[in-house]
């Protein structure tokens, strides 16, 4: 049996691959924490009958001591451990961000490549495209493109320079994943404007009869959504292909849409019976205009696509936030 560690494993994406790892049939190791979870209060998204090949490790992944022990028998890594938040927390603590995102590659790759792993799957972040100016952005763009501004996409591409060291050097395979605009059930909200991602924001805010309702910047940036069960797809695809190994690839839905339309379908999915009113409030420094990935390399070497439309995502997303909203 092919013994998995997750590092992250507890947060939102983590979640939702380790509920698919197992009813694959993989033992999975979840090493996470806990400081960006509700974990320890629900564990009951893991099936009953397969809870013998799950264990969890409360664990500080900045420690390369612990961390190397926690490798040992281990045969793929897929590693999301990171500080991570929405717009508002990038900004909040960029020093931290970079500081910490860093130590976690050093331990993770380090012991990765010390227990001889046969891949370590490297799940980056859109944000690497910071600085991108031809759309749909190719994976090959990368290079052709200056490196991210904000602390958080750079500490992202950072590690995917690990990856490509860490093959060069230690002969440690690798694959590289690029989530794109991750949302659907668990992803709990933020304290704060910026803390969450937009969709769980947007929705807050309505609960909360917020009037008329706040956007940052001008409602005309665009993203492309993706539901975090496509998303686990598709990093467990990658995983699993051999053509995957020492590549990276872009994850998401293509689609692309507005951020004021967002406010408008979800304002439309809940019911508001008042008129939409928007006001549209200064925003974030690195709040990039437009973000939109080309997927055709992952459906042609993968052979995986999305397959929820947004539509079906945010009407179970929105009804989910509705029942977990005072947790």
């Amino acid at each position: 049996m092919t013994r998995v560690i997750v590092t992250g494993g507890a947060g939102f994406i983590g979640k939702e691959i380790v509920k698919k790892l197992l009813k694959k049939g993989y033992e999975v190791i979840v090493a996470d924490n806990l400081s960006k979870s509700k974990f320890h209060q629900k564990e009951e998204f893991i099936p009953k009958e397969k809870k013998g090949n799950y264990q969890f490790l409360n664990a500080d992944l900045t420690d390369s001591k612990s961390t190397n022990k926690l490798f040992k028998k281990i045969d793929v890594c897929i590693n999301l451990a990171a500080k991570i938040g929405g717009i508002g927390y990038f900004h909040k603590v960029p020093g931290e961000i970079i500081s910490e995102n860093n130590k976690i590659y050093s331990s993770t790759f380090e012991s990765a490549a010390k227990n001889n792993l046969k891949r370590m799957i490297f799940v980056s972040s859109s944000m690497v495209f910071e600085s991108a100016s031809s759309f749909p952005s190719k994976e090959s763009d990368i290079g052709k493109m200056p490196p991210p501004s904000s602390a958080y996409g750079f500490s992202k591409l950072t590690g995917e320079y690990y990856c490509r060291a860490f093959w060069e050097q230690y002969k440690l395979p690798y694959s590289i994943c690029r989530p794109f605009n991750a949302y659907g059930i668990n992803e709990y909200l933020g304290k704060e404007v910026g803390d969450a991602h937009v969709i769980p924001d947007i929705v807050n805010k309505i609960l909360t009869k917020q009037y008329p309702l706040k956007l940052l910047g001008d409602g005309n940036q665009i993203r492309c959504f993706t539901h975090v069960s496509d998303l686990a797809d598709g990093i467990i695809a990658v995983m699993e292909s051999r053509k995957a190994i020492n590549d990276d690839f872009n994850i998401a839905d293509p689609t692309p849409i507005k951020m004021v339309d967002l406010a408008r379908l979800i304002w439309k999915m809940m019911g508001v019976k008042r008129p939409l009113t928007i006001r549209y409030v200064e925003g974030f420094k690195y709040d990039v205009k437009v973000r939109m990935p080309d997927v055709s390399k992952t459906q042609t070497l993968i052979g995986w696509r999305s397959k929820i439309k947004l539509n079906d995502g945010l009407i179970e997303t929105i009804n989910w936030l509705k029942s977990n909203s005072n947790d």
